[in-house]
């Protein structure tokens, strides 16, 4: 997780140098000496999740132990072998994605109706894909 936290550091700190950067063009290039704050604020909330995924990795490192890729000293064999547990097919993700859709579309026509509707269909589609293990014909799969 040490490379992982790595770069996301990296990026969020060009980000942060770029919005910076941005600032002061759209500034200095203005006529009226005004900075054009859209792309600021989407730089450095871009840098902020890029921070908040690298604070998570940067957490989630210190608690387990060195992988592989983590050390100079590791060879390639040692990273064979089980990965992990990845669920077979499932539709959740799709009706999640269709949720999704019909709650944007919502916003963008301004339908409270239709935003209510797509919000309840993700909390129900986000449940459905949160406990699909729990419940139904897979309940019994080990991971």
């Amino acid at each position: 997780m040490k490379s992982e936290y790595k770069l996301f550091a990296i990026v969020a700190g060009f980000l942060y140098v770029a919005a910076a950067v941005y600032g002061w063009w759209t500034w200095y290039d203005s006529p009226v000496h005004r900075m054009e704050w859209i792309g600021v604020v989407a730089l450095i909330l871009s840098g902020l999740l890029c921070t908040m995924c690298g604070g998570y990795f940067w957490f989630i490192s210190r608690r387990i132990d060195l992988r592989p890729e983590d050390r100079a000293d590791a060879e390639i064999a040692e990273g064979a072998g089980e990965l992990g547990f990845f669920a077979p097919g499932s539709y959740w993700p799709f009706g999640l994605a269709l949720a999704a859709t019909v709650t944007g579309l919502g916003l963008v026509f301004w339908a409270p109706w239709l935003i209510a509707t797509g919000s309840a269909a993700i909390l129900v589609t986000t449940g459905g894909l949160l406990f699909e293990f729990y419940t139904g014909s897979r309940r019994g799969v080990e991971h």
